[in-house]
């Protein structure tokens, strides 16, 4: 159980879904428990901690260990009912003395990444804790200090146990972090479904390639849309976001911070949804309109019997396949409309957008020409 008071999670209003906790307020947490039992001898389990926003959630020890110069504790990461890759991991904190005045110092431990690339919050060759999980980890280490009258002067070792093989599916390697995953979370709390990780993930990717200097950068919606990416443009790793459905998280991070060009590349029926104005191409929370699509077929020279033909196709697939057999450019159609409304979320932002709509197959089956 990653949290105590029974190992309840903060309960979502209207939802009925559990929040959870982030890696950084669980480092936060067995790190408070490992210093307090640096100074005192004693574990405090559960362990109490205060949030950003107020919240004080209280986290049962999952493990702990005592030497003469540290101690470590260890708390299991509990997302709630988010479909998260770390549920379920341990995280682990050992703190040791330092010498006064050398303040509060960071490291990573086994599973724990390294910053090697630029463009990210954190400086090259500092370990993957992100800035509000360190201080965090300040503020509570300055507490138990100061309860026991001395100064927090302390080494903090944050490990998570078989974190670099969970990092594998994360972006951390894309990103430049390497050996293991990240601490993060800004509020400390796990939102079920906000893929707020994601979201974040793709604004460092965009960060990470300005920083290298790449002025051309792709949104895509999976991995063979990628493979479509670099096939048309030979684009580095570095310059491939994994967008997933969240477009409009590119359009809004892009447009202030502007990069030449920005190729989104997907399925032609995600795209069709960005074409029609949506922002989340999730199919929960969008549908492909095959009235919309019959409207452009119409514009690009369909009949009407052909365009209500494409209104009653059952899927997006159906209506492409119809209008490719009378030579009707639905695909190149769509592709143009999603970089208008591209365009229109970018707002006047200086970057030339163009879309390349594809099959499950990753053949090309629209594109729009850059504007």
């Amino acid at each position: 159980m990653s949290e105590a008071e029974g190992g309840r999670s903060a309960q979502l209003k209207h939802t009925g879904l559990r929040s959870g906790w982030t890696t950084g307020a669980c480092a936060t947490a067995a790190t408070t428990a490992a210093y307090t039992a640096l100074l005192t001898g004693d574990f405090p389990d559960p362990v109490t901690i205060t949030l950003p926003k107020g919240q004080t959630p209280a986290f049962a020890l999952a493990a702990e260990e005592r030497g003469d110069a540290f101690a470590m504790a260890g708390v299991v990461k509990d997302a709630g009912d988010d479909p998260d890759v770390t549920h379920g991991a341990l995280v682990r904190s050992t703190v040791r003395r330092l010498p006064p005045g050398s303040g509060v110092v960071f490291r990573a431990g086994p599973g724990v990444g390294t910053v090697t690339r630029p463009g990210l919050p954190l400086d090259v060759g500092e370990p993957a804790i992100n800035p509000v999980p360190r201080q965090l980890m300040r503020d509570h280490v300055a507490l138990v200090a100061r309860s026991a009258g001395t100064e927090p002067d302390v080494e903090i070792t944050i490990s998570v146990d078989h974190g670099e093989e969970i990092a594998r599916s994360t972006w951390n390697p894309r990103l430049g972090i390497l050996g293991g995953l990240s601490i993060l979370g800004t509020t400390g709390v796990v939102v079920p479904y906000s893929c707020s990780a994601w979201i974040d993930s793709i604004r460092r990717g965009v960060d990470v390639a300005r920083a290298a200097g790449r002025t051309h950068v792709a949104g895509c919606t999976g991995s063979t849309s990628e493979k479509t990416v670099v096939r048309e443009h030979g684009l580095p790793e570095d310059a491939l976001l994994d967008m997933g459905d969240f477009a409009g998280a590119v359009l809004k991070y892009v447009r202030r911070h502007p990069v030449d060009r920005l190729t989104i590349c997907g399925g032609f029926a995600k795209l069709s949804k960005l074409a029609a104005g949506h922002l989340d191409l999730h199919s929960a929370r969008s549908q492909v309109d095959k009235g919309f699509l019959a409207e452009l077929a119409l514009r690009g020279g369909a009949s009407k019997p052909l365009a209500a033909q494409v209104a009653a196709a059952n899927t997006g697939l159906e209506a492409l396949r119809l209008c490719e057999a009378a030579a009707i450019p639905l695909g190149d159609l769509v592709a143009a409309k999603a970089r208008d409304e591209a365009l229109r979320v970018l707002r006047g932002a200086p970057v030339t957008v163009d879309v390349i709509c594809i099959d499950r197959a990753g053949t090309v089956v629209g594109r729009s020409s850059p504007a």
